[in-house]
């Protein structure tokens, strides 16, 4: 396990971007709905026309299919050789706070770095040379506040997801049936490959976590985030709220816990421990497994 240094806003780091792009190559970015909205719009497309060409996994994930580059690496879709990010301007949370990670503990926030020594310096050692910020500085320099509500406004969304699944398990009567087949569901959903929960989901969902009609709210991603939930909340009425059978509830249970999961991996979180986490909150209330 490699070593995790937590970091207080205080500490001064060799934070300053040498813009030599090698931060830009074989790396991983998960995206949340409204960080794919920003992008779409620094980019000059729709949303759905940046999601199909520019992502993988329905639009949670950035695609590095560029030339390769550092250490012979794919490049992100976004970079431009010589040139730097395309997209600048709507560049997602993981590209402004990197070298740092950013994790919530209960109510605790941490930002953190991973091994005992700052990642940069391999592919970037002349930030030596230039000037130190500190945590705080840095967050600030690379405007990353709005990014910041967004991710955790849509943690929110992802646990009221969940917390939709739970009523048509725990509050319809099926949980109380005896049934044990919508926590298996769950359990092989977190497990499943994200390509195999998006095919679950089908189109009709994953264009609703992804690319939803809302029409504005890029400058407030509170207001975007609330709208969207009140999207999904109104395509679960109109699918599930005539369900009065298990198989029925059962599968509404399915979909908004696959959903919850999905954006979660969006979110940087594990599905399978997310699903164990929720498995173990509904035995604990009656559900059977």
């Amino acid at each position: 396990m490699p070593v995790t240094k937590k970091l207080a806003l205080s500490d001064i780091l060799p934070l300053t971007c040498s813009r030599s792009g090698t931060c830009c190559h074989g790396k991983t970015v998960w995206l949340n709905p409204w960080e794919l909205a920003c992008l779409a719009e620094a980019k000059g497309l729709t949303r759905r026309a940046f999601r199909d060409q520019y992502c993988d996994l329905g639009g949670i994930q950035l695609r590095f299919d560029g030339a390769p580059g550092w250490k012979q690496q794919p490049a992100c879709s976004q970079y431009a050789p010589d040139l730097g990010c395309s997209v600048h301007s709507g560049r997602p949370l993981a590209c402004r706070l990197y070298p740092l990670g950013r994790q919530r503990q209960g109510g605790e926030l941490y930002y953190l770095y991973q091994g005992s020594e700052f990642p940069c310096l391999e592919g970037c050692p002349e930030v030596l040379d230039l000037p130190r910020l500190s945590v705080a500085a840095y967050l600030e320099a690379q405007d990353a506040k709005r990014f910041e509500v967004a991710q955790d406004e849509y943690l929110e969304v992802m646990q009221r997801l969940a917390d939709s699944a739970f009523a048509f398990l725990l509050e319809s009567g099926l949980a109380g049936s005896g049934d044990r087949q919508t926590l298996r569901l769950w359990r092989e959903m977190g497990r499943a490959r994200p390509e195999r929960l998006q095919d679950r989901l089908g189109p009709e969902w994953i264009d609703l976590l992804m690319i939803p009609a809302v029409a504005d709210g890029l400058q407030d991603p509170a207001a975007f985030s609330r709208r969207h939930h009140e999207l999904l909340l109104l395509k679960a009425q109109g699918s599930f709220g005539t369900a009065d059978n298990d198989a029925d509830l059962r599968k509404a249970s399915e979909v908004m816990m696959g959903l919850a999961l999905h954006l979660g991996r969006g979110l940087g979180a594990d599905p399978a421990e997310l699903a164990e986490h929720w498995i173990k909150t509904a035995k604990e209330h009656g559900a059977l497994d």
